[in-house]
């Protein structure tokens, strides 16, 4: 729920409420769910292409818990061409 500089919280990113600064952009990082698998693993998981790991993420997180609860899961969803957060 609270951002811990430089990540925004994920919580404003669910909700539409993050806007990604001129430097997220040019680090490829755009709303979506990647950025939040930025916010809580960027250092483990992103910038690194594909992976298994970010696979599980939004396999499991993003696309099966949204199919039960009846909502999309949107763009953007891994975080494989995002530098990860400072």
């Amino acid at each position: 729920m609270t951002p811990q500089s430089p990540k925004p919280s994920s919580h404003d990113v669910i909700t539409g409420r993050w806007t990604p600064s001129a430097a997220d952009s040019a680090a490829g990082r755009v709303p979506g769910y990647g950025v939040i698998t930025n916010i809580i693993n960027g250092g483990i998981e992103c910038g690194k292409g594909s992976t298994p790991q970010q696979e599980d993420w939004i396999g499991f997180y993003s696309k099966q818990y949204n199919d039960i609860m009846g909502v999309g899961s949107g763009n953007n969803l891994d975080c494989n061409n995002q530098r990860p957060f400072g």
